[in-house]
């Protein structure tokens, strides 16, 4: 047994800031996204265009480039 009784969190996690920080970034291209659709009409698909960009960028971010996604089996 351990004589150590301080937690250290794993060299691959986030501290907290940084990980709030992440997710207001992500939260905030996810709802730029829902925003976005406040101006689509019929005769203008762009607004659809950037809300799928968007949508797409706030999951593809964290689980690529972040390197997130294969995180489940690690302990």
């Amino acid at each position: 047994m351990s004589s150590k009784t301080d937690t250290q969190t794993p060299q691959n996690e986030n501290s907290l800031v940084t990980s709030i920080a992440l997710f207001a970034v992500m939260m905030a291209l996810f709802l730029g996204a829902i925003y976005s659709l406040s101006f689509l009409t019929l005769d203008n698909p762009w607004p659809m265009a950037v809300c799928l960009g968007l949508f797409a960028l706030a999951f593809w971010i964290p689980q690529t480039i972040l390197g997130r996604s294969d995180s489940a089996g690690e302990n």
